[in-house]
């Protein structure tokens, strides 16, 4: 009560102040992948492999018997298969809008639970990626959906929204990837330098390429990351949007509707937020992180699932209207037939779990109760899967003609099927929070300093012996310093007194550090802007190519060059051209992968990465002197002053 008075009355920081620090957050989120296997773990890993194993079962069989095993029928020849890829391909949205969406927004509650989100939606996809392919009846001939040379000289329908969905999900999956393993990097530089463990060090120490916090990696980071999340943003209406047009450009009574993209974009956030709360809660329990996700985090959650869920209501209203208002028999008879015909348990389960439940979250007690907001979650995520299959099934199962009439029921492969997917998901949300930091370390210590909560400790440790390091094995000098504006003021004044060759190196991106660097505006906007023209270009020449000039088909008497349908590929390959040129080109500027690095050698240099600010100036600069230059550095007060050797290696 006392929790939820306050937040009332005052909102409060984003992480509650309980003693926190740079080191200690970091530590606390750390702490998880780098403790001890626990049997928790081992229980949570082997229940979740088991309900796997159930999965790679049905498929197995599958395989052996052909899709004859699932309940499809005519006229029902989608079935589950396309309902739970529907549904897992909209849960994977949520986790893009929370990271990027609000990166670019700039609200700062993101921080504690993007990291869960975005694992959500690689993993979501993966799972929606199965489904099509298993469809498909033989799934080892997916590549006819894709352009490559072939002795029939055939190539992909590129007017079909069912090739639209193979490239828009492949694309929307890598970009998630790289958007996931960009904001990663930091933190794979913090487990290097804290595991005790050499192979933990290693393996970390290889996946974060040579990361060594420098301000100019920060720069460069920070840049790709803010136009990654720019590019992914668009990339959610699309993709969800296409998925949309595989039902709404059919004349299918129930499918054929203007109103689906939009429709179907709501209730992927509907069903994403639903998702993460079902992931963020439990997370948040177990590992006691309720300073990090706050009630107002669960406030917000809450409030973004209620507007969405009143748009997918709305969706509702908007179908029925549209099926009173056409007067087109075949839509009115539909609509009745949800309400009135044999699957009506369905409609008012659908209109239970995703109308009435959530009303509830008008409410703030309910909005900032971790079991009711769970609760409403679970309803939620029923609700929406219930709705594919009210979309999906109950349109198909009665055609034009009534002699083609038919029913549909999910058989025991495909529950089992749909089981596994849910254990998959599960196991693979198990191994991300065992093996790699659940929350932006480097986010929480960024918003740690911005609300004032960081209380570092100063201390000074002695520093080795160095008088016998000649000048032409030193790299430079560097100092440390605890305080960010000190830091800030050294490097300027070095700048002022004309040091060129020099580099600060901080936890986290510190504002201001760059300009104090003299660094420039940074070319990977242009790599990303040259790219994803290009691709875009590309793959707009590659579809008029196949489509206009190698192989027209006259497809209802449309010209060969109808233009509009080659937008969405074109949208898709230029965001998945720019988005991997964008990382290419950062990976190239930072010297990506340099595994071995002078300033790694510095004394107590491993906490740059945890909670101290660092000033090298290399001993390459024009003005570099070993006693001037360490004399200068020491006027300002840092902790110490200490020599870099250059190694041979380097």
């Amino acid at each position: 009560m006392n929790g939820i008075g306050q937040e009332q009355t005052s909102p409060g920081p984003w992480i509650e102040p309980r003693g926190q620090t740079l080191a200690s957050v970091g530590d606390r989120v750390i702490g998880v992948p780098l403790g001890r296997l626990s049997f928790g773990w081992l229980a949570a890993i082997g229940i979740t492999l088991a309900v796997v194993m159930m999965m790679l079962a049905a498929i197995s069989w599958l395989i052996v018997r052909g899709v004859g095993i699932w309940g499809i029928n005519i006229p029902v020849a989608w079935g589950f298969a396309i309902i739970n890829f529907v549904w897992w391909i909209g849960i994977g949205h949520a986790g893009t809008l929370t990271s990027a969406f609000l990166l670019l927004m700039r609200q700062r509650w993101r921080t504690s639970i993007n990291r869960m989100a975005e694992a959500m939606t690689l993993f979501a996809v993966a799972n929606a990626g199965l489904f099509p392919l298993l469809h498909l009846g033989r799934p080892e001939k997916f590549y006819y959906l894709l352009p490559y040379p072939d002795t029939l000289n055939l190539w992909p329908q590129w007017r079909s929204p069912l090739v639209w969905d193979v490239i828009a999900v492949l694309t929307y999956g890598l970009v998630s990837l790289i958007f996931w393993y960009v904001g990663l990097l930091p933190d794979l530089a913090t487990m290097r330098d804290r595991a005790a463990k050499l192979w933990v060090r290693r393996t970390a120490g290889v996946l974060a390429l040579g990361w060594r916090n420098s301000v100019r990696h920060w720069h460069r980071h920070q840049t790709l990351y803010l136009l990654l999340a720019g590019l992914a943003t668009p990339l959610v209406v699309s993709v969800h949007s296409i998925v949309s047009l595989d039902f709404a450009v059919t004349v299918v009574p129930g499918w054929h509707s203007t109103i689906f993209p939009p429709y179907f974009v709501a209730g992927a956030i509907f069903s994403g937020f639903a998702m993460v709360l079902t992931v963020a809660i439990p997370v948040r329990r177990i590992f006691h992180f309720e300073d990090l996700v706050t009630r107002r985090h669960l406030d917000n959650l809450g409030k973004v699932m209620l507007v969405s869920g009143l748009i997918v209501s709305y969706g509702y209203m908007m179908e029925a209207f549209i099926a009173w208002f056409s007067a087109d028999r075949y839509e009115a008879y539909m609509a009745m037939n949800r309400i009135t015909g044999d699957y009506w348990p369905v409609t008012f389960l659908v209109l239970l779990c995703n109308v009435l439940v959530p009303q509830a979250l008008w409410f703030h007690r309910v909005r900032t109760s971790p079991v009711l907001l769970f609760v409403i979650a679970q309803f939620v995520n029923v609700g929406m899967w219930v709705e594919r299959y009210m979309i999906i099934a109950v349109s198909l199962h009665r055609d034009f003609m009534p002699s083609a009439w038919g029913g549909y029921h999910g058989t025991l492969w495909d529950w089992m099927l749909f089981i596994g997917s849910l254990g998959f998901f599960a196991f693979l949300m198990t191994m991300f929070l065992r093996l790699v930091p659940m929350s932006s370390i480097f986010e929480l210590r960024e918003l740690l300093h911005e609300q004032g909560l960081a209380k570092e400790q100063s201390g000074r440790e002695p520093l080795p012996d160095q008088s016998g390091l000649q000048d032409e094995r030193v790299h430079g000098v560097i100092a440390e310093f605890d305080d960010p504006e000190r830091l800030k003021e050294a490097t300027s004044k070095a700048r002022e007194r004309g040091y060129r060759r020099m580099d600060a190196y901080c936890p986290f991106p510190l504002e201001g550090m760059a300009d104090a660097l003299g660094l420039g505006r940074s070319r990977i906007a242009l790599i990303t802007l040259v790219a994803g023209l290009a691709g875009a270009a590309a793959m707009f020449g590659l579809q008029w190519y196949a489509a206009v000039a190698d192989y027209p088909w006259n497809i209802g008497g449309r010209p060969t060059f109808s233009w509009p349908s080659f937008i969405p590929l074109t949208f898709e390959v230029g965001v998945l051209s720019a988005s991997i040129c964008g990382v290419a080109g950062m990976f190239l500027l930072n010297g990506f992968p340099r595994l071995y690095h002078p300033v790694f050698d510095a004394v107590g240099f491993e906490r740059a990465s945890v909670d101290r600010f660092f000033l090298c100036i290399e001993s390459g600069d024009e003005r570099f002197d070993r006693e001037a230059t360490r004399a200068f550095l020491e006027s300002f007060e840092p902790l110490r002053v200490s020599l870099v050797p250059r190694c041979e290696v380097s």
